[in-house]
């Protein structure tokens, strides 16, 4: 597979990432984000986990990372303010991040 293809993948599962956060949200935040709000926080998340370390963590005895989505959410809200983006409320924004880790998570059940 080229690097095009890798890229292709990579769109469309954000795409798929994207419309589980929007589905996600509680019904007073549907709207609340423009998409271009939301790739830009899921772009935020995955640069969070590239970043911090979190993923070089060792697994609990269950095999889970502990990802504390407080940080990730004040880590996106500091961001933001940097990059001239939002200003995004804490409060909402945490509900993205548990979206995008839902997403992650339903992708490792079978069904």
């Amino acid at each position: 597979m080229g690097m095009d293809d890798d890229f292709l993948l990579e769109d469309e599962d954000d795409e798929k990432t994207i419309e589980f956060i929007k589905n996600y949200l509680p019904q007073d935040l549907k709207g609340k984000f423009s998409d271009d709000e939301l790739y830009y926080m899921l772009d935020l998340i995955v640069d969070y986990y590239t970043t911090s370390g979190c993923l070089d963590a060792q697994p609990d005895e269950e095999g889970y990372i502990n990802i504390d989505q407080d940080e990730i959410v004040n880590y996106i809200v500091g961001e933001a303010k940097k990059d001239g983006m939002g200003p995004f409320n804490p409060d909402e924004v945490f509900f993205v991040v548990q979206g995008e880790m839902e997403y992650g998570n339903s992708l490792g059940e079978v069904e």
